[in-house]
């Protein structure tokens, strides 16, 4: 599993109480941290319409070779959720579904 560093700190401003830092920092020690990619200009983008906070995520998956990305950002990935350009874009729930078939 890896996360971007975009992603990372993103998941750090959300967390609310201690305890789900905790949780979180202990999660990110057991998954590679990818640096997040500079250049929207990939050519995945010209279908593909996501703010840059979103291309960043999407990107640094794309860069590091991630067969999967795992969001539940419905609101900006959800157009894109099932296709595959690369990536497959899915819920967390989506891909535990699939895994356990």
């Amino acid at each position: 599993m890896i996360t971007s560093i975009y992603a990372a700190e993103e998941a750090r401003r959300n967390s609310g109480c201690p305890e789900q830092r905790k949780d979180l920092e202990e999660l990110l020690g057991s998954v590679e941290v990818v640096p997040t990619a500079a250049s929207a200009d990939h050519p995945f983008f010209s279908t593909v319409k996501l703010q840059d906070k979103d291309r960043s995520i999407l990107l640094a998956a794309i860069s590091a070779g991630a067969t999967h990305l795992l969001t539940g950002d419905f609101q900006h990935f959800g157009t894109y959720y099932g296709e595959n350009r690369g990536v497959l874009i899915l819920p967390p729930e989506d891909y535990l579904t699939l895994r356990a078939e």
